[in-house]
């Protein structure tokens, strides 16, 4: 067993380790993840109001609030519906700025009008003018990948063009801003060249919208990334890096966002119109189920540590409840440590992976509900849970019971690491009152 752990730990080590830590540090990469990121405000605020506008209440309740809710969401849908038309609705904008900003920065570029520049070209290809209006159709969920390619294309066009020097010159005299607006001159020219043509082709030879067109081309590999075992691979990858010391939810996460977005897209969509909401995997999935507590489902670990005999453990329970209550625990998987800790790997991994099983099996067969709505990934974990599926307290009751599920996996592992520091914390107080005596 001993030999088998080295192996492993080997590979994770230099094989996986180094392949994820270029990755994570990669400028496209990261500008994805910090554009993701920098959009969340908009989409958790439009989530909350696609809530209020479907109260968790049947038309037939008799209860005078519901009634109360109910009949406010029937007078005034349109007016209540717009915070979530004007965020959620067209998120990919959003994603499209945000992700063309941070890539510009990266190069040194000027991110605003890289961002203006992506922008245009995803509206250019995304909500071509029909009848004198925008359609916004394209603009939410259905928009995500293309937001990513046009955001990625438009400043690597910008980039190469300021590396080459390739552009209107204007005199020095000219004051800098005026300069910097005529700079983007010629790559507004590239993307309509290039863009609007494929744009023009694709509606005349096949009827679609680009947008429409890489959704078509990504269903297989969305289909696929919503089934139980992606989500197993996916959690198994991150808490591998995790274990290696590298920060796994930060780099699966940034890679699943897209899928997980578009997922969420779909669901609001077909709450919106009535349908059946199927999609499971999308980031609240992640957050209140599966890593509930942060990564490896630590909570459970955090309240064993609470009563441990050894004062180290003690202390780190402490430190890492109020942390772990909002899913925050970097104090707990270095502070123990977890990372490269063979007695702690097992659980670690094996944890949220079951954890995974049950709420994937429970959502399946319609034992809690689907999530529809982005809660901050702070929030507790049975609050969380309940906010993004629709106020459901079945959801609440699986979350307290994947906790508790959590603590009797980590408990045999935890019992034999306490003894192992409690023999240690012997051997240290020998050595001080030998020291003390010499």
């Amino acid at each position: 067993m001993s030999s088998f752990a080295d192996s492993l730990f080997g590979v994770i080590e230099n094989r996986i380790s180094p392949v994820a830590a270029r990755l994570s540090s990669q400028r496209h990469v990261v500008a994805i993840k910090d554009g993701f990121i920098a959009s969340m405000p908009f989409l958790i605020v439009g989530s909350f109001m696609l809530l209020f506008s479907h109260p968790p209440f049947s038309a037939d309740s008799q209860w005078a609030f519901a009634q109360w809710w109910l009949g406010i969401v029937k007078a005034h849908n349109e007016t209540l519906m717009m915070p979530y038309n004007m965020t959620m609705g067209i998120m990919s904008v959003f994603i499209t700025g945000a992700i063309a900003y941070n890539l510009a920065q990266s190069y040194k570029l000027n991110g605003l009008m890289a961002a203006l520049l992506a922008v245009m070209s995803f509206l250019l290809v995304a909500a071509p003018q029909q009848g004198g209006t925008l359609s916004a159709a394209s603009l939410g969920g259905e928009g995500i990948f293309t937001a990513i390619l046009i955001s990625l294309y438009a400043t690597e066009v910008m980039h190469l063009l300021h590396k080459y020097h390739i552009g209107f010159r204007l005199p020095e005299q000219v004051p800098p801003k005026i300069r910097q607006s005529f700079d983007l001159l010629l790559p507004i020219m590239v993307m309509f060249l290039t863009l609007f043509p494929l744009s023009l082709w694709m509606q005349s030879q096949f009827g679609l919208l680009i947008p429409q067109a890489i959704m078509a081309l990504f269903a297989p590999v969305i289909s696929a990334a919503d089934s139980l075992p992606a989500v197993l691979l996916a959690v198994l990858l991150c808490h591998l890096l995790w274990f290696a010391g590298i920060h796994g939810a930060a780099i699966v996460g940034g890679i699943l966002q897209a899928f997980w977005l578009s997922n969420l897209g779909l669901n609001q969509a077909a709450l919106n119109n009535g349908e059946t909401v199927t999609k499971i995997f999308i980031e609240p999935f992640w957050q209140f189920f599966i890593t509930v507590g942060g990564s490896g489902a630590t909570l459970g670990l955090v309240l064993l540590y609470l009563r441990s005999r050894s004062a180290h453990l003690r202390a780190i329970g402490r430190l890492g409840l109020v942390p772990g209550m909002f899913n925050i625990n970097e104090p707990v998987i270095f502070g123990s440590p977890v990372v490269m800790n063979p007695l702690l790997f097992i659980p670690f991994i094996t944890t949220p992976l079951i954890n995974a099983v049950i709420a994937w099996t429970a959502t399946r067969t319609g034992l809690i509900n689907h999530v529809i709505s982005l809660a901050p990934w702070t929030t507790p974990g049975p609050i969380g849970a309940a906010w993004s599926t629709g106020w459901d307290l079945r959801a609440v009751v699986l979350v307290l019971f994947l906790i508790g599920l959590s603590a009797l996996i980590y408990y045999p592992f935890f019992k034999m690491y306490e003894r192992q520091l409690l023999q240690q914390e012997v051997d240290m107080a020998a050595e001080n009152v030998a020291e003390q005596e010499a």
